[in-house]
């Protein structure tokens, strides 16, 4: 898998690339596609991931609780 990424401007708008082997830096990112991220970007997630991590994430109430509400339907 390839670690560093380049991830688009409307991601990741104070760096360039991003080492997602980093559980903090892969984690940035998730939150940052769950809050800013386009359908696309959304379509890209795993999303046995983003259940996996919600927990961890610092998310706004009104986008957590819509993932929380989609994850809780899919996952039961």
């Amino acid at each position: 898998m390839k670690t560093i990424i380049h991830p688009p401007r409307h991601l990741a708008w104070s760096t360039a690339e991003l080492n997602i082997a980093d559980p903090f830096q892969r984690r940035w990112l998730l939150q940052q596609t769950l809050t800013h991220g386009t359908a696309d970007d959304i379509r890209r997630l795993d999303l046995d991931e983003v259940a996996q991590q919600i927990d961890q994430l610092q998310l706004p109430a009104d986008i957590e609780r819509l993932w929380r509400t989609f994850l809780k339907t899919r996952y039961g």
